[in-house]
């Protein structure tokens, strides 16, 4: 039982990671340039 919670859990973080990665994509974010595109002179876009 405590390997499924945990799992689950992990799961959990890793979904939410990705999701706030998307967002900051969608934003105009990079992880590439330190998510501020202007830093990079917006070669990221």
């Amino acid at each position: 039982m405590g390997t499924l919670v945990t799992g689950a859990i992990v799961a959990l973080c890793i979904l939410l990671a990705i999701r706030s990665m998307i967002i900051n994509k969608k934003n105009g974010k990079s992880l590439q340039c330190g998510c501020d595109c202007s830093k990079c002179k917006g070669s990221c876009k």
